[in-house]
């Protein structure tokens, strides 16, 4: 009851994981180690770029990009439920509640236009190498950041502006703890037809496109990889695009169990250990996985600490 009367008609209430409360306060630690690890390792990859000329190449250049995307999602995020956490103070207004739903699908877009624009970069270094640097000039580089920034921006303000036309039902509870798609059209009394119609199309553009691209991208780098004689040569290459591989396999994987399905088999307590995956754990093991394994990343690292 004490939940049911934080709302007004123009808030929504982020019930999250408030229906377990005596886990809120491992859950509370939990979510703030994450974010912090989170902020702390994707700000010093991007510190370690700046600040070393030799990781200043394409390669580079994108993982800093991505790096600060997963900082701000952390960002958008986390702050929120950490809030709800400690206050049991659940009410987002409805405008709060389309801000973080359009960030957020803007950043998760450009995660994923990210990594495909990574994939062909690994592709044109190892495949045509003798061309890399015609091909990967830095006004190219710029021009595919500028432009998957610019795509991620259309497409979230398109289907966050069908949203905002929504009526919704008496009940303003949202079973998730942040302002996903997913749970929001839970709640619509609208007819979204439309909406799903142009979701649908977006993710075929957004989600298929890029998946493509990486896949057709790595066909071709495997297909390299095996015509090298030396084992150290092969060796070094597949930790390169190792990493690379990891990232987009968590990546996807997450993202096709909550958004690739119909809404009406939409699952609540599933959306929410999911998402949890892709907003915190993702962005949180990203750094890990591109230094761990990268030895240029490692000295730009031992660099920085001097």
């Amino acid at each position: 009851m004490g939940i049911r009367n934080q709302t007004t008609l123009s808030d929504f209430l982020l019930l999250g994981f408030s229906e377990h409360p005596e886990q809120q306060p491992l859950l509370f630690g939990l979510f703030l180690g994450m974010s912090l690890v989170t902020v702390v390792g994707n700000l010093l990859i991007i510190l370690a770029i700046g600040s070393d000329s030799h990781l200043h190449t394409p390669m580079y250049f994108f993982l800093a990009n991505l790096s600060f995307i997963d900082t701000r999602v952390s960002c958008t995020i986390v702050p929120k439920v950490l809030v709800n956490i400690q206050t049991q103070h659940h009410a987002i207004s409805y405008t709060g509640c389309l801000m973080q739903m359009y960030f957020f699908m803007v950043l998760t877009l450009l995660d994923d236009f990210l990594l495909a624009v990574m994939a062909y970069d690994r592709y044109v270094a190892i495949c045509l190498p003798l061309r890399y640097t015609t091909i990967m000039r830095p006004q190219r580089c710029l021009l595919l950041v500028a432009a998957s920034w610019l795509c991620s921006h259309l497409l979230a303000f398109s289907l966050t502006l069908l949203m905002s036309q929504f009526s919704f039902c008496a009940s303003h509870s949202i079973q998730h703890f942040f302002c996903d798609v997913p749970p929001l059209l839970k709640l619509a009394c609208s007819d979204t037809h439309i909406f799903q119609v142009t979701m649908l199309s977006e993710a075929v553009l957004s989600g298929t496109i890029p998946l493509t691209c990486v896949l057709e991208s790595y066909s071709h780098i495997i297909h390299t990889i095996l015509k090298i004689p030396s084992v150290g040569g092969k060796h070094k290459v597949f930790s390169t695009c190792g990493s690379h591989l990891s990232v987009v396999t968590l990546f996807y994987g997450t993202l096709f169990l909550v958004y690739f399905q119909p809404s009406s088999s939409y699952s609540a307590d599933t959306g929410m250990v999911v998402s949890v995956i892709y907003t915190m754990v993702t962005p949180m093991l990203n750094p890990f996985i591109y230094s761990l394994r990268n030895r240029d990343m490692k000295g730009a690292l031992q660099k920085l600490f001097g």
